[in-house]
């Protein structure tokens, strides 16, 4: 018996235990999402409090540091001795790590706080979507996974509007430690109902790929976060983290080469949907977060809208992304046909970023409204379908470093794009400022060696001091350099949707029962030509309710 992509999806529910074991993997989801936005509006007290105004960026730094090194590394650990365990472990580091930053006394105890929490995200984060993997088949896949992407949506607009609330009312501590009831519930909740049969692998532990990954991965990821802000990209720290950082995982492909259970197979990257997929969220995240940082700089810097709102300000594009995720996954679930959708997502970014590159130092409120709207609806599109096809073509037994090697390439692509973006922008704005004083202010600011920075344009203190002529200048200059910054996503996404379209379309599977390896995964078909193409229906998939702790 056959079925076309297009279809009806088999009837599936998850049944009471399924449905309580989502809600645990969302809020472990939501506590993880969350701690990466809250913070940010309560940094200035922090640092006051307990000083390291000249590491301020570590409070991030370690996290994200962390968080992308342990991914891969927890994905293919999953993979040999199950996702239950490893999650649960998960939460309760993070829970740790909000304890330690609760009651850090000091800034570098703050820091290892940080970098805890980071180990805990990089294990909860891509298991959840693993786990979904685990217990959903991939053509009913798409509507759970667009509800968690909602989760991320959600987070980067309520983290910051919480962070402010929590910081004035409660304290800057409380930030930590609201985290730990919904942790608490999260793990109690995983422990009692999700008990998926695993068939544990004792393999040896590829230990000269994590001798390599790691620090290679640390020394690129600081060269690139430290890049054009804290040392100048020429400085001999930077390149020398660059050689070494290279040299590490050049020596790392060449150890996955030979261990018998690789911490990344290189052979997934043979299956062609799995390979284009993963360069597709690279260049996504990307743009995606280069767009989530320099957006509310133009809002704050050009428009003028008031930082005490500044939590507000993405909620167009977060909408777009929540409504349309979730709108993306139901049609994908009831048709079987992700192709076009996602091509149309990376269009409508395209179409968003183009907006805002076409925002003056005289635009409006309701310009960057519409910008940010039509890119918020073409990231909802795109986003969380790369992940469920590579776990469409991924054998059970590679699903958890499958999906974690898609979080590993967002993390990596987040940390590039706002690297490179913050360059564009930091590199040529005093010079854009100064094009546009008048003659004899320009000539007293060369004279006296001053310089206008990144900070200071945003700082409103400053900002109120400056004569209007002055400040008149700023936005000009600010609003130019933004517009590079937002003109350099438009090649990145002509890639990302060359990349997309190179996704030969393959059927979603009707059952979790994967294939032997990612090259049987089926026919790979082009998208919408070839209506009698079809894989085997699994008779099981079509059972109503399946327990989730028999599957």
């Amino acid at each position: 018996m056959t079925s076309s992509p297009t279809a009806p999806a088999p009837e599936f529910h998850l049944d009471a235990t399924g449905r309580r074991i989502f809600i645990g993997l969302m809020l472990g989801m939501f506590v993880a999402s969350i701690s990466q936005t809250i913070v940010g509006p309560a940094m200035p007290r922090i640092v006051a409090e307990l000083g390291g105004m000249d590491h301020y960026s570590w409070v991030a730094t370690a996290a994200m540091l962390v968080s992308a090194i342990v991914v891969p590394i927890v994905g293919k650990f999953s993979d040999l001795y199950g996702r239950r365990g490893f999650y649960l472990a998960g939460l309760m580091v993070f829970m740790v790590g909000s304890l330690v930053c609760g009651l850090a006394p000091n800034f570098w105890t703050l820091v290892a706080g940080r970098a805890i929490q980071g180990l805990g995200m990089g294990t909860v984060m891509p298991l959840a979507q693993t786990i979904i993997g685990d217990i959903i088949p991939p053509r009913n896949r798409g509507k759970y996974q667009g509800l968690m992407g909602a989760v991320f949506g959600v987070t980067s607009v309520a983290g910051p509007l919480a962070g402010g609330w929590i910081t004035d009312n409660l304290g800057w501590r409380y930030l930590f430690w609201t985290s730990i009831p919904f942790g608490i519930v999260a793990t109690a909740v995983v422990f009692r109902f999700l008990h998926i049969p695993h068939q544990r692998r004792d393999a040896k532990i590829d230990v000269a790929g994590i001798a390599t990954l790691t620090p290679g991965l640390v020394a690129v990821l600081l060269a690139t976060s430290w890049g054009g802000t804290t040392y100048a990209w020429t400085s001999g720290i930077i390149l020398g983290l660059y050689a070494v950082g290279v040299a590490l995982l050049v020596a790392f492909v060449w150890a996955e080469s030979l261990a018998a259970e690789p911490i990344l197979p290189l052979r997934l990257f043979k299956n062609s949907v799995f390979t284009m997929s993963n360069i597709s969220a690279f260049g996504v995240a990307m743009v995606m977060f280069g767009s989530i940082i320099y957006i509310p700089v133009f809002a704050q810097g050009v428009v003028g809208v008031n930082a005490t709102n500044s939590g507000l300000i993405l909620l167009p594009l977060m909408m777009g992304l929540v409504v349309c995720g979730v709108l993306a996954g139901l049609i994908i679930t009831r048709t079987g046909r992700y192709k076009a959708i996602m091509l149309s997502g990376v269009g409508l970014m395209g179409a968003g970023v183009w907006l805002l590159t076409r925002l003056t130092y005289q635009a409006t409120s309701t310009q960057l409204t519409l910008a940010m709207v039509v890119l918020g609806v073409g990231l909802g599109l795109c986003m969380q379908q790369f992940t469920l096809l590579v776990q469409n073509v991924s054998a059970r037994a590679d699903l958890g470093i499958a999906t974690a090697s898609t979080q590993f390439f967002r993390n990596v692509g987040s940390t590039v794009g706002i690297a490179i973006f913050g360059t564009v922008m930091t590199s040529g704005l005093h010079a854009a400022i100064v094009s546009h004083l008048p003659a004899g202010a320009a000539e007293k600011m060369a004279a006296s060696g001053q310089q206008i920075g990144a900070g200071s344009v945003l700082d409103p203190s400053v900002m109120a001091k400056l004569p209007p002529a002055v400040a008149e200048a700023v936005r000009q200059g600010l609003a130019e350099r933004l517009h590079d910054v937002f003109l350099l996503g438009l090649p990145i996404l002509a890639v990302v949707f060359l990349t997309t379209a190179m996704i030969k379309s393959v059927p979603l599977r009707t059952s979790n029962h994967a294939p032997a390896s990612a090259e049987e995964a089926g026919h790979e078909l082009l998208d919408g030509l070839s209506s009698s193409a079809a894989e085997p229906a699994d008779q099981t998939a079509t059972d109503e309710r399946v327990p989730v702790a028999a599957r």
